[in-house]
């Protein structure tokens, strides 16, 4: 059997409701022959006689009432699905799945987090604490923060919304027993906290007016977590190479000092990635708009400072 025309199911339902195929025609912007049309074709399909036609009104049948009721019912409810769907599509629903690197996650995205929750009665959010590569698509991410330069992937969009600056800091106990290292040379003859992955410590990475300095020496305590490397610098342990934001309420408290500022290294992007689609959902794109509103006047380790377009 021949499928059902929606729009001939729309046409007779009309019809009805109207009480004419001409105000019919008119509500659903077709002419009154095309409405009759549809009926009729309706007719052939069931092999039954779905209105009884005067030159004063319509009415249905016996057969007409019944499949009337019933494809009232669905037309009803399809509008029922579009306005649902035109709500989603203005406000954000559902669940906002990100995936965010540790220490800055927990540091700055959970207080924003915390806040578009509470904006927002009707929607839920689960993070995901990783500094791996997830892809984004293929894991049903609708957003990731990453901090570094992007990948070239055509299946994403990216969105730089702040700078991380690694430095070079000690607390005030630890310099004044030491003193302060003026070169990055001058690193071999201090205690270092450094970050251990993989079992391999990380690179410090500075730069000089010869090129990049590369300090790769072992340090007297390594661990694989930038808070504990935070406590044991404040602990006076030694020297410790971390960002901006993990140590910047430390750095303005004098807690802790940064030393050669002169050799920082570049700053990396803190990005926004998410997928390629020519429709966000209203709750990623609320989230991105409204973080990037709370860091229009400066991030939160930084204040007074303005992200980088």
């Amino acid at each position: 059997m021949e499928p059902y025309r929606f729009g001939d199911i729309a046409a007779f339902v009309a019809a009805v409701r109207s009480g004419s195929f001409t105000a019919a025609a008119s509500g659903l912007g077709l002419t009154r022959s095309a409405v009759g049309k549809s009926i009729t074709r309706l007719e052939s399909q069931l092999g039954v006689r779905l209105l009884h036609r005067t030159t004063r009104k319509l009415s249905l049948t016996d057969e007409g009432a019944v499949v009337y009721d019933r494809w009232r019912q669905i037309l009803d409810e399809l509008e029922d699905v579009d306005a649902t769907m035109a709500l989603r599509r203005s406000r954000p629903t559902g669940t906002l799945r990100l995936m965010v690197p540790p220490s800055f996650g927990r540091r700055h995205i959970m207080p924003v987090i915390h806040d578009y929750l509470k904006q927002w009665p009707e929607l839920r959010a689960e993070l995901w604490f990783t500094d791996r590569y997830v892809s984004v698509i293929d894991e049903g991410f609708d957003l990731a923060i990453r901090i570094g330069a992007p990948k070239d992937d055509s299946m994403v969009l990216t969105r730089t919304v702040a700078w991380q600056q690694f430095m070079v800091c000690a607390s005030p106990d630890y310099l004044a027993r030491r003193g302060a290292p003026q070169t990055p040379d001058d690193l071999a003859s201090h205690d270092t906290i450094v970050y251990i992955n993989a079992e391999r410590p990380r690179p410090w990475r500075l730069q000089t007016a010869d090129g990049p300095y590369v300090h790769e020496g072992p340090g007297r305590i390594s661990v694989d977590n930038s808070d504990a490397i935070r406590e044991s610098a404040l602990a006076g342990m030694g020297l410790a190479h971390l960002a901006n934001y993990v140590i910047g309420d430390d750095l303005r408290a004098g807690r802790l000092v940064e030393v050669l500022q002169a050799y920082r290294p570049p700053p990396d992007p803190i990005r926004l990635v998410y997928p390629s689609k020519r429709h966000l959902t209203p709750r990623t794109r609320a989230f991105i708009d409204f973080l990037v509103e709370r860091w229009a006047d400066g991030v939160p380790w930084e204040p007074g400072s303005s992200p980088a377009p």
